[in-house]
């Protein structure tokens, strides 16, 4: 009867000690967030005491996606971690439980704050979807609407997928898991406080670089640091522009100068061709009278044609000057666009005017060729006149001092040849002289003959009539 006793005595203080210990566990329910220690670590789970009757395990799938790429790297053992019951018996005695979900917890934590006090964070773009993009705040997936990705209509958002962007809370429902960002208000208030700066320092003349943005049919908007600039489309070159894109492409870096600005309006005023030398104050230097230059034709009017030798500068040719032969209308003979050659007859450069004449041009030619033949004729001319005994030797010295200079090496062999054909010419020279010598004293003493035979002739009919006249006395 007493063994009896002491075995209820035994079994009941047992009871009330394993009552206590169960006092001093806690209670575990899913969903509970709760802290634990981490007492071993492998690269599929990770095991915590939570001061419960069993462990708790962390399965790889309930951490993040950086987390699960090295468990051993983000876990040791020791450290102190909180996680979420998600079931309290796995089926094995296990407690399971995650880590993501508190991560998820935390970082919903962070963006309502962030919501409440209008703060900017920071997300980034990994997906384009039907009417935007889905961005990730840490693991929390988030919707920008295309309208709010930028402060400028983008055409392929996937210009996006990737990038680290600064975005607004907009809209958030956390019992929906919904989150609407804004970039676009960020992009603006940016923009906004670069304006208020680079007008306070912004200057009339002032040369700035900046980017095209956007091209229109009346001109481009170039980004100059914070602030849109419009470039006119007369002020685009010195030239005639048909369209702004014949000169700028979007994303072109350029300088531009600044030519008016509203700080009210911030409206900015630029100019693309000022920076730029002015045609026509370098025209006297670049060109001169009698120059002949190719322009292009582009405008034609009944008194002449309008012929641009370079971007802002025009020359005239007036009708008389178009052609030699006569033109009736100048469209008659040129079309606008064509490309041709015109020479410069006058520059007036404080009138800009350049008048220009193509009838010049056939005028110098037909010369040219005329004084071609010409040069033809007399060189056919000189080779049908007979050839002397000089022009003989001269030809032969001439021909030895051809082919002695084509087979000379040497610069000084060459000028031995010059100075033999030289030598030669003198030789030949001098033998002409000489046979002009002697022709003259043959010339001389044929004279003296000539004289003599006449004398003589003289003489006789002179004695015969004073002899018949001596007769004549006699008689």
């Amino acid at each position: 009867m007493s063994t009896e006793n002491d075995q209820n005595n035994e079994m009941s203080g047992m009871n009330e000690m394993m009552e206590e210990i169960e006092k001093t566990m806690v209670r575990l329910h899913s969903g509970d967030i709760v802290k634990g220690h981490v007492i071993n670590v492998t690269q599929d789970e990770v095991v915590v005491n939570l001061g419960y009757k069993s462990d708790g395990i962390i399965p790889r799938d309930e951490v993040t996606k950086e987390v699960a790429a090295d468990m051993p790297g983000h876990f040791a053992v020791g450290d102190e971690i909180e996680v979420c019951v998600l079931q309290v018996d796995d089926g094995d005695g296990n407690v399971l439980l995650s880590r993501k979900k508190v991560d998820a917890m935390q970082e919903w934590v962070e963006l309502t704050d962030a919501q409440e006090k209008d703060e900017i964070i920071d997300v980034e773009m990994k997906e384009v979807v039907r009417g935007g993009m889905i961005a990730y705040f840490k693991n929390v997936k988030c919707f920008i609407p295309a309208s709010q990705l930028s402060d400028r209509y983008v055409d392929d958002l996937s210009v996006f997928v990737g990038q680290k962007a600064k975005v607004r809370i907009l809209e958030m429902d956390r019992r929906r898991s919904k989150i609407i960002l804004s970039r676009k208000a960020v992009i603006q208030e940016e923009k906004g406080q670069k304006k208020k700066e680079l007008l306070k320092t912004l200057e009339k003349g002032q040369v700035v670089e900046g980017q095209v943005k956007q091209i229109t049919n009346f001109g481009a908007f170039v980004d100059i640091g914070g602030i849109d600039g419009l470039i006119h489309i007369s002020e685009l070159s010195w030239g005639r522009v048909k369209h702004p894109s014949d000169v700028l492409s979007i994303g072109e870096d350029v300088k531009v100068e600044v030519l008016d600005f509203e700080e009210s309006s911030e409206r900015i005023s630029l100019s693309l061709k000022s920076i730029q030398p002015e045609p026509w104050k370098v025209a006297s230097e670049k060109y001169q009278v009698g120059e002949i230059i190719e322009g292009e034709v582009v405008r034609l009017v009944d008194f002449g044609a309008f012929v641009e030798i370079e971007p802002g500068l025009d020359g005239l040719v007036h009708i008389s000057q178009i052609s030699e032969a006569h033109v009736a209308k100048p469209s008659d003979v040129l079309q606008k666009g064509q490309k041709v050659e015109v020479k410069i007859l006058d520059i007036n450069v404080e009138d800009q005017r350049m008048s220009l004449s193509m009838a010049a041009i056939e005028k110098d030619k037909a010369a040219e060729e005329e004084a071609t033949q010409t040069e033809e004729a007399a060189v056919e001319k000189e080779e049908e006149k007979p050839v002397t005994i000089g022009d003989a030797v001269g030809d032969a010295f001439k021909n030895e001092t051809e082919e002695a200079a084509e087979e000379a090496e040497v610069s000084e062999e060459v000028k031995a040849a010059e100075e033999e054909a030289k030598a030669a010419e003198e030789e030949v020279k001098a033998v002409e002289e000489e046979a002009k010598a002697a022709e003259e004293e043959v010339k001389a003493v044929e004279e003296e003959i000539a004289e003599a035979e006449i004398a003589e002739k003289v003489e006789e009919p002179v004695e015969a009539p004073e002899a018949d006249e001596k007769e004549e006395e006699k008689a």
